[in-house]
């Protein structure tokens, strides 16, 4: 590469990276969209499940959420083992058995066997997002990553989009086939994608730049040479205890875990408080609640472009997130009017999406090496368990006061508290 003129090395790093994203981003964007489509049928199984079941709001919100204690206590493992023995054997294990597990929701008669399947299916995907977001610092250095990381995530909202209309279509066709209600339809059908994206991973993903046959050598040496001047400037961690007393760490964890607060509030929830709009027909309400995500994949992209074209990170990631809190109460508030209601839900879903994204540009930017693996997980792991306490919490508050308002605000003060501490990571660490 020192042989090639300025011009001619940014001829090849447009070609090298250019030919990556085509190659990784369409694919690993439909694995993390099965991911969610299996997430977020949980939620329109809710509209006739419970009754089916005669389960209360509780017991939702608990079964919901049991899924991320599964999660929790498998994420570190999963991601180590990942980095270890390769992305491609191990995203296709994840992707496998989670589709399966998914799958027999449909057989769920009892409360105990809805716990039981949502903490397997838990334990099942554990390793996935992580592993995604460290395969990607395999392929692309920081200064090009989040709009790597935010095409990917695009994901999320993406299955909502998908998800909802699917999901409401199912159960109204398939209701009553073969005796079958529409939510166990649901489960089976939109669980088959997922296993067979799984087996497609073994033959399409490649485990680092060495092995991408769609580079030619000068576009595999710019990569690697990138990489590794990328991973000069990360902390690689010398032993457990220095992992675990890095306080960085911990004010990621308790940063992200603000904002998956409010990302399952909208995951989860967002059915819910569009039927409370005045939607009744679950198939208007999976198209309804098409247009928050749809709203949420312009403004992640362009808050992604412009995170990298400025080179910060910090703002990047509190604006949104106030606008989330701001669209979360705001909802709340207009319960009663559906356009009101759909408008600043759309405002919520784009805020918290897009700081679900861009909160990785942190842990990718400061973390290197085994400690990045161990650290993404971690944070991941840690933060997620707010997917447990957020459906927990906001079915706990419904069922108690008979609003879903309350839970609301309440998730929005966590919001602001997230956005408040994102200013206590230095400037200078993060914005490259």
């Amino acid at each position: 590469m020192t042989t090639l003129s300025l011009e001619a090395v940014s001829t090849v790093r447009s070609s090298a990276y250019r030919k990556t994203a085509w190659r990784l981003m369409p694919f690993l964007m439909l694995c993390y969209l099965c991911a969610y489509l299996d997430r977020v049928n949980v939620g329109f199984a809710k509209l006739q499940m419970m009754n089916d079941l005669a389960l209360s709001e509780t017991v939702y919100g608990l079964g919901a959420g049991v899924f991320f204690i599964g999660y929790f206590l498998c994420e570190v493992p999963s991601n180590i083992i990942l980095h270890k023995v390769g992305a491609r054997v191990w995203i296709a294990r994840i992707m496998i058995t989670w589709g399966i597990v998914s799958a027999l929701f449909a057989f769920v008669e009892t409360a105990w066997q809805f716990y039981a399947l949502r903490f397997l299916l838990g334990i099942a995907e554990a390793g996935l997002a992580p592993g995604l977001l460290l395969y990607l610092t395999y392929w692309f250095p920081s200064y090009r990553r989040a709009r790597m990381t935010v095409l990917w995530f695009i994901a999320i909202p993406l299955s909502g989009m998908v998800g909802g209309p699917l999901s409401g279509w199912i159960m109204n066709h398939f209701a009553g086939v073969h005796g079958w209600a529409g939510w166990q339809w649901m489960f089976v059908l939109e669980a088959v994608p997922t296993v067979i994206v799984g087996l497609l991973v073994l033959s399409y993903l490649k485990d680092g730049v060495h092995q991408a046959t769609w580079l030619n050598d000068e576009e595999k040496a710019l990569i690697t040479r990138e990489l590794a001047e990328d991973d000069q400037q990360k902390v690689t961690h010398a032993s457990v205890g220095e992992f675990i007393r890095d306080r960085r760490l911990w004010l990621l964890a308790a940063i992200y875990f603000c904002v998956v607060m409010g990302q399952y509030a909208i995951t989860f929830w967002l059915p819910t408080l569009v039927r409370n709009a005045g939607v009744s027909d679950p198939l208007h309400i999976g198209f309804m609640t098409s247009l928050p995500y749809l709203c949420a994949i312009v403004a992640m992209l362009l808050v992604g472009r412009s995170g990298d074209k400025h080179r910060e990170r910090r703002w990047h990631l509190i604006v949104p997130m106030i606008a989330g809190a701001i669209g979360l109460s705001l909802a709340a508030m207009m319960g009663g009017n559906s356009t009101l209601s759909i408008l600043s839900l759309c405002l919520a879903a784009s805020g918290i999406l897009s700081a679900t994204s861009l909160f990785w540009m942190l842990p990718t930017t400061l973390l290197g090496g085994v400690s990045a693996a161990a650290g993404i997980a971690a944070v991941n792991s840690f933060a997620n368990l707010a997917g447990f306490c957020s459906p927990y919490l906001i079915g706990w508050i419904t069922t108690l006061t008979g609003s879903s308002a309350i839970g609301m605000y309440l998730i929005t003060g966590v919001l602001f508290l997230g956005a408040s501490l994102v200013l206590r990571i230095p400037a200078a660490l993060v914005n490259r």
